[in-house]
């Protein structure tokens, strides 16, 4: 979690002492793909509105490596420096592809090695990707139960996208760039209190039901 000081007067300040760090992790098991391509647009787009940085992990390469045994400690120095930086991230952006009606297997082999209490109340954004809509319910009944067993805080609004959104696997989507707006917007006020930066009185438009 951040640094932050309080006063201890009438009005509380928090004041930061780093960079707000965004992480993604793109559960794809290919390059490119959809998935990595949301995950960048949706971590560049919260690392902008919050001034901070942003760094996207692709798991595709860290396959070989997730494999190489059961138990952290066997893990080479790549997949374990991946493991630790979205340990130390402020907010963290997680997609991945619909596969069999539900996450990447590589995406859970690799969130079974974050550690158990690492993620307790860290800002997580949900996103996935799938071949129609008919995949979009994937982001609730999937990914959030993950993360509710991580203690972690989901931001309300998760982000789906169709292959249809996608053109040479840049997002060419004028509703989708829309809804990854709509969700920075609405999570703002919350991750700026959360993060120690104090309050957002700017109120986000709500966007329409189906928009998500």
């Amino acid at each position: 979690m951040a640094d932050a000081e309080t006063n201890t007067g009438d009005e509380a300040t928090d004041v930061r002492t780093h960079p707000v760090k965004v992480v993604g992790v793109s559960g794809s098991p290919t390059h490119p793909s959809r998935t990595t391509a949301l995950v960048s647009a949706a971590t560049d787009a919260f690392a902008e509105a919050l001034g901070g940085t942003g760094t996207v992990i692709e798991l595709a390469p860290l396959l070989s490596g997730l494999g190489a045994g059961a138990f952290r400690s066997q893990l080479g120095p790549e997949v374990t420096a991946a493991l630790e930086e979205v340990e130390a991230a402020d907010v963290v952006v997680v997609g991945s592809p619909a596969y069999r009606a539900t996450y990447t297997g590589l995406f859970k082999l690799f969130f079974d090695q974050i550690g158990q209490y690492a993620l307790v109340g860290k800002p997580i954004v949900l996103t996935a990707t799938g071949g129609s809509d008919r995949h979009a319910l994937l982001v609730e009944h999937q990914m959030r139960p993950l993360f509710g067993f991580f203690q972690s805080l989901t931001l309300p609004l998760g982000i789906f996208a169709g292959e249809h959104d996608f053109a040479d696997y840049k997002i060419v989507s004028d509703d989708l760039t829309a809804r990854i707006d709509t969700s920075v917007a609405r999570a703002l006020p919350l991750l700026r209190s959360h993060l120690g930066m104090g309050t957002d009185t700017v109120q986000p438009s709500f966007a329409r039901p189906f928009a998500f």
